[in-house]
């Protein structure tokens, strides 16, 4: 397809019917196209998608007749215009400039143009080649995804666009440097821990900004324990145990001093948890607090724990043990 609503016929039938009939060209006399003594249209005009194209063709005073053609379809003879379609308007006639513009031009207008011109009852043509840029637009993205720790991640990203766009993909991480995958598609093999968050996909061709997607990538792993420390509190102060856990999904936490479980509530001792810490807290430290407590974290993946002791200031000597 191109410029819609004009006048349609063979291209061959119409290049001579356009010159005779318009011209009023003898029949036997031939169509030439390139001659030296004819100033040429400027062979390419490129505009992006939604813009105006203007098409030039200079003529001189020796020219009586004229005219812009699209493939099989007149446009405009002259001043009359032979397209229905609104969007094509004559911008010039005059005795050196024959023009015409093409506005919210699309895909579809894409191809060759023909301007026509009839001097010293010699036909002449010069053809110019339309151009529609388009910019990069990303159709297909790969959703959210959630893994666990080894296992094997393939994302995608398809784009579309005149040219057709190139497709990088780069983690966001502070730790990540440049991209990635220049490709549409992005395979992680065995991902670790360190390869989750956010992963953006770039489409760009140069007729506009890049645009971007991203997509998250979860990554699943059971509890590391990576900070529990014993701690020495007097008699009658307050004393807090922490235990520090890095997890996906969150740990859940439970405290055991020697085997018995410390329930939420009990007297005198308080259990706050969060997404990655436990604190225990004893408000009031008694001779009877002291001792050996271990702190467990889990969730669906594993679990794991870490022991920690709570001394006087006399000594009870603290060496955190791992189990």
């Amino acid at each position: 397809m191109g410029v819609g609503g004009c006048l349609a016929l063979p291209w061959r039938c119409l290049v001579v019917l356009c010159l005779r009939l318009l011209f009023l060209v003898p029949a036997g006399v031939p169509v030439r196209s390139g001659d030296a003594t004819f100033p040429k249209a400027m062979d390419n005009v490129t505009v992006r998608q939604g813009e105006s194209a203007t098409l030039r063709c200079s003529v001189d005073n020796r020219v009586t007749r004229v005219a812009w053609l699209n493939r099989s379809s007149i446009l405009y003879a002259g001043n009359d215009k032979w397209c229905l379609d609104p969007r094509v308007v004559l911008l010039a006639n005059t005795k050196t400039q024959y023009s015409i513009q093409i506005q919210d031009v699309d895909v579809y207008d894409e191809g060759p143009y023909t301007c026509s011109v009839q001097t010293d009852n010699h036909p002449k043509t010069s053809r110019v080649h339309l151009i529609v840029q388009v910019s990069p637009k990303i159709t297909e993205i790969s959703s959210d995804i959630s893994i666990n720790e080894g296992g094997n991640v393939s994302l995608t990203c398809i784009a579309t666009g005149r040219p057709d766009p190139t497709i990088t993909w780069r983690h966001i991480s502070p730790k990540a440097v440049g991209f990635i995958s220049e490709d549409e598609y992005l395979e992680i093999t065995g991902i670790t821990r360190e390869q989750s968050g956010e992963y953006e996909c770039s489409a760009s061709n140069d007729v506009s900004a890049p645009v971007v997607q991203r997509v998250k990538v979860t990554v699943n792993y059971p509890p590391y324990i990576s900070d529990a420390k014993s701690t020495g509190v007097p008699v009658g102060q307050k004393g807090i145990l922490l235990c520090e856990a890095s997890a996906v999904p969150s740990a859940d936490f439970q405290w055991y001093k020697d085997d018995k479980r410390l329930a939420e509530g009990q007297k005198g001792l308080k259990v706050e948890n969060k997404d990655f810490f436990s604190r225990l807290t004893f408000f009031n430290v008694s001779e009877q607090d002291y001792g050996n407590y271990t702190c467990v974290a889990s969730n669906q993946l594993g679990n794991t724990n870490a022991s920690m002791i709570l001394y006087g200031e006399q000594g009870w000597g603290h060496q955190p043990g791992r189990g």
